[in-house]
């Protein structure tokens, strides 16, 4: 079955690690259809808002960049309530509060979504690119595997490509939890368009941070390489992170890894 036609079943939807607005408009759309449809609950989780979705999603859990691990381990000890003496352990050792802390996602956000869950029949957990592209990703779709093992979520990635990643998972053996690092500073989100690859879009507090204006030619700087874009403010957009437009076959720095760079911005005229 397709992602479309399993959302289309769906009355309770989780979003996690996509930006939807950018990584895949139909199935926004599908999730929308589903809400009309099913009196869905949706849940998106992200580290950035989407104002797209503003009027359809329930709740909105933001987290702190890079914290996808931590936010996984959070769903694991959210939905996984009966599983075996291995994976109960893991749990037990899992130091909630400190995760929580430092992905800025609360426990009761977890309890809330949770609660949302009681007598919904199908329940879907779509995984966004952005945990695929994490250094922790073979730990984290472990986890992933194991919520899907021992709950009642069906988990399905938002590309066909990355399924194959996760009903590929044989090893079970979780490995403890990272230390969650801050990303601070200017921070930009890749995200693909086939045309105009020319700007950087960022909301008025990420213009603050970078000390610059709408329209300035600026230079973003990453692992050695400088990259030449037209700012330009986006009054729709929330939060300190920017959207970088990439096309497809780009081979850079900022085509390559984690989906958010730390980057340093200048004016060119600077």
């Amino acid at each position: 079955m397709g992602i479309k036609e399993i959302i289309a079943k769906s009355d309770y939807i989780i979003t996690f690690g996509s930006f939807l607005a950018r990584d895949n408009v139909e199935i926004q759309e599908s999730i929308i259809e589903a809400i009309a449809k099913n009196n869905a609950e949706f849940i998106y989780l992200h580290p950035i808002d989407n104002i797209d979705l503003k009027v359809y999603y329930t709740q909105f859990i933001k987290y702190e960049v890079g914290s996808e691990e931590g936010i996984t381990s959070l769903l694991l000890d959210t939905f996984v309530k009966q599983s075996d003496e291995k994976v109960q352990a893991y749990i037990n050792d899992l130091d909630i509060g400190y995760i929580s802390a430092e992905s800025s996602a609360g426990e009761e956000e977890f309890e809330e979504a949770l609660a949302k869950a009681e007598n919904k029949k199908q329940k879907t957990m779509i995984i966004g690119r952005d945990v695929f592209s994490h250094e922790r990703v073979e730990n984290i779709t472990k986890i992933l595997s194991v919520i899907r093992k021992f709950s009642d979520l069906n988990i399905v990635a938002l590309d066909p490509e990355y399924n194959a990643i996760l009903n590929e998972v044989t090893d079970e053996n979780l490995e403890e939890v990272e230390e969650l690092h801050s990303y601070n500073g200017t921070i930009i989100y890749r995200v693909y368009e086939e045309d105009d690859i020319s700007t950087l879009i960022g909301s008025e507090s990420f213009a603050k941070i970078a000390k610059i204006s709408n329209h300035d030619k600026i230079y973003i700087n990453c692992a050695e390489e400088k990259f030449q874009r037209e700012f330009k403010i986006d009054k729709n957009l929330f939060g300190t992170v920017a959207l970088c437009p990439m096309s497809y076959g780009d081979k850079t720095s900022l085509s390559k890894g984690y989906r958010y760079k730390q980057v340093k911005i200048e004016k060119v005229d600077a």
